[in-house]
């Protein structure tokens, strides 16, 4: 099962549009794949669900981490690296199981012009950590105001081709 982890739990967010356009080309590929919002985590999941607690709220979200064999990451850029809220959920996920030998593709988005580089090199030390396993072929969309039409679709020609690329790479890795 492949789930798409929307990396930040900012409402109405180009993270959450982009997770959208992946699943979109995944399922015309004849995949069915999960979305899953950090925005949607439990409020109080620094209190009810660290250091071997469980919530039942939680349970679901683990569960569906458990199911998972394939994630991609649409991780926008915060302060030069990824959002803390990401690593409130690997931390929060049973250790090492969620992850241990699973597969992972990573795509950085950012507002500015670098597409959360260095981001994306930082999750991928926690995804080496935790023993995910990472695609090579990471992609960066910087300007994402630019790359997105009213609808949440990718518009520019160089950034379709290379998600479709990544995809195609990703579902035979």
């Amino acid at each position: 099962m492949i789930t798409i982890i929307a990396a930040t739990n900012r409402p109405n967010s180009n993270t959450l549009k982009v997770a959208n356009y992946y699943q979109a080309q995944l399922h015309q590929r004849g995949e069915n794949v999960n979305v899953f919002s950090l925005e949607h985590l439990p409020a109080d999941v620094l209190n009810t669900d660290m250091f071997g607690k469980r919530s039942i709220a939680f349970q679901k979200i683990q569960d569906l981490i458990t199911q998972t064999t394939k994630f991609i990451f649409i991780i926008p850029e915060y302060n030069g690296s990824f959002p803390g809220v990401l690593k409130v959920l690997i931390d929060a996920c049973d250790f090492p199981g969620s992850f241990y030998d699973k597969k992972a593709c990573l795509v950085g988005i950012s507002s500015g012009k670098y597409g959360n580089i260095r981001g994306i090199d930082h999750f991928t030390g926690v995804c080496h950590y935790i023993h995910l396993n990472v695609l090579s072929l990471r992609i960066h969309i910087p300007n994402i105001k630019l790359e997105l039409d009213s609808s949440g679709n990718l518009i520019q020609e160089d950034t379709i081709r290379f998600t479709h690329e990544q995809i195609d790479k990703f579902l035979r890795f």
